[in-house]
């Protein structure tokens, strides 16, 4: 989609709501750390599991969170992003033939991991427009079989922020059944009702959970590409091996300026969730203004907007509709079910976006909509 608008409509009109990258500038205490980190000469092969500085940092961080005391030297890898951490989570702790329990719509790169790693993904359905699960329907999605679930909490595409209830229904499920569980949590710092809870901090959980997160999203940096996986110190060795033979390691510059964006004050993480509650605010207003079905995300940055109203039947098609003719590009939401019917009725909306960005969109959105006959 961002391709075809671009195409289309050229940079200077295009309107990328489609992808999850800001259009405004890091913060330069960030980039300054990453220049610093070049002219220090860290510019070599760090460590394969991540350098020192990095993992130390993670560690205090989850610590405090956490309230137990996170090994830095044994429970914690870093990789090229939150993306290669999954599928080296997969491979490391997934055979051929073991199922893996998937909630949909989900973030795109879940169910081929699991194809990847050989396994079978059993997909549990997300409900609009709140996005809750049935639990019997969960329940059933647990068997012998089951070797792990996947939790992305807050979540991509829908914003949802997944429960303590349904996170403690998810733990009393993997204990019973012996099943691991893959938590990306890379919008943990990005939740605007309720709290975000690691699965990890349930009982029973700790030594069965393989949490993920990263600076892509939290630091504004998602070419950066630095991630990091916490597990248990046998769980890690494995992920470790197959990390080193994925990628060898992430950028040795970018990860030292990743343990010194760490340490930011809290306010940064104030100021974050303020400026993204604003834009979320926002788009939804304006989404709702041009005739989509859009509720407001309780995390992440993301809108699964319902399409009714535009007189489509199709989510690609309309896709297509507001890019040639409003040069506003959205993510068809198909392409995160594994049966894209189930997606035909909603697009995704991203606004990790300046104000002025979003008002620009939703303007092309209004004036499409009242000026253009829907489907024309």
């Amino acid at each position: 989609m961002t391709r075809l608008n671009l195409e289309l409509n050229g940079p200077d009109r295009a309107i990328n709501f489609a992808q999850g990258f800001p259009d405004f500038d890091t913060d330069p205490r960030i980039v300054e750390a990453a220049a610093k980190a070049l002219r220090d000469g860290h510019n070599q092969y760090a460590t394969t599991w991540g350098v020192a500085a990095l993992r130390k940092a993670v560690a205090r961080k989850q610590s405090a969170a956490w309230g137990w005391d996170v090994d830095a030297d044994r429970e914690i890898t870093i990789s090229c992003g939150a993306t290669e951490a999954m599928i080296a989570a997969m491979l490391a702790a997934v055979d051929p033939g073991d199922e893996v329990v998937i909630f949909e719509p989900f973030y795109e790169n879940y169910g081929p991991d699991c194809i990847l790693s050989g396994a079978v993904p059993r997909y549990v359905a997300l409900h609009p427009p709140d996005w809750s699960f049935d639990p019997d329907d969960l329940r059933r999605a647990f068997n012998s079989r089951t070797r792990a679930i996947v939790i992305n909490t807050p979540h991509n595409p829908t914003g949802k922020v997944y429960s303590r209830a349904e996170l403690e229904l998810v733990a009393e499920l993997c204990i019973a059944h012996d099943a691991l569980a893959i938590t990306d949590e890379i919008y943990e710092h990005l939740v605007y009702e309720g709290e975000h809870i690691s699965l990890a901090t349930l009982p029973g959980m700790a030594e069965r959970t393989i949490t993920i997160s990263g600076a892509s999203k939290t630091f504004s940096v998602t070419g950066w590409r630095v991630g990091w996986l916490i597990a248990p110190a046998p769980l890690t060795a494995g992920i470790r091996k197959v990390h080193d033979f994925l990628t060898v390691g992430a950028a040795h510059p970018l990860q030292v300026a990743v343990a010194t964006a760490l340490e930011l004050p809290a306010s940064f993480y104030v100021e974050l969730r303020g400026d993204y509650l604003e834009r979320r605010d926002a788009i939804i207003a304006g989404l709702v203004e041009s005739g989509f079905e859009a509720s407001a995300p309780r995390g992440a940055y993301y809108v699964m907007a319902g399409i009714g109203g535009w007189g489509f039947d199709d989510d690609t098609l309309l896709a297509r509709h507001l890019i040639e003719r409003a040069a506003v590009a959205t993510v068809p939401a198909s392409s995160f079910y594994h049966d894209p019917a189930l997606g035909r009725g909603h697009l995704r909306f991203s606004f990790p976006k300046r104000l002025e960005t979003i008002e620009r969109g939703v303007q092309a959105l209004r004036a499409l909509r009242q000026g253009g006959r829907p489907g024309s």
